[in-house]
């Protein structure tokens, strides 16, 4: 099983990408029930996924199969975690404790898949000083000493629209290069900076346009 050891990213879908998240799920649960090879066809029929596309989004990155014998499934899914960069451990800083903050930093999922929350930080007095899970919570001003302390390259945004901004900014400031956004407003950074927008009431209103319309 070999891959290209080169590949440009902007030419590569972002749904690909996505999908690839999607496929080394599949390959976890297969590992774990044991399954030691798959062709696409039966990864696909038994995920509901669509055989042609994994093809085709795999190829993107080498030839993983093997002929007459499909996948191998672990090796399969530490080729697809490597290329995620899930194959080492990234710390995050996590930008607001309010409810969601909270909620965010307790979600298992996160640290399953190498993503650790290293360092909190939030200005409300009550909370900055303390430590959760290990985890300190610091008000902003030391972010740039930390970004550089612990080599952070992700944040997580999780405060009031109105400051979304303004933090986002400083987070770009210290250093950081990719930023999954919370606040319920869209908000810019520069070229060089990743920015992933995740807006739960759009969710929620997707959802609503479809009982929406299936009710007419």
């Amino acid at each position: 099983m070999t891959a290209r050891s080169h590949f440009k990213i902007p030419k590569i879908p972002e749904m690909t990408i996505r999908r690839l998240s999607v496929y080394t799920r599949c390959l976890l649960q297969l590992e774990e029930d044991g399954v030691k090879t798959i062709s696409s066809q039966e990864l696909a029929e038994r995920f509901s996924l669509n055989s042609a596309q994994v093809r085709k989004d795999l190829a993107y990155f080498g030839e993983f199969g093997v002929r007459g014998i499909g996948y191998y499934v672990s090796g399969l899914k530490a080729e697809l975690q490597k290329i995620l960069g899930l194959d080492r451990e990234w710390p995050v800083a996590l930008v607001g404790f309010g409810n969601l903050g909270s909620a965010l930093f307790h979600y298992k999922g996160f640290a399953r898949q190498g993503f650790r929350i290293a360092v909190v930080f939030d200005d409300d007095p009550a909370k900055a000083g303390r430590s959760v899970d290990g985890a300190p919570i610091l008000p902003l001003r030391d972010l740039p000493r930390e970004s550089k302390a612990r080599n952070l390259q992700i944040a997580i945004v999780a405060v009031p629209a109105e400051s979304a901004q303004s933090v986002t900014e400083k987070l770009v400031a210290a250093g950081i290069k990719a930023i999954l956004n919370f606040a319920p407003t869209r908000i810019k950074t520069g070229r060089d900076v990743r920015l992933k927008n995740v807006d739960l009431s759009i969710e929620l209103e997707s959802l609503s346009f479809y009982l929406a319309q299936g009710g007419r």
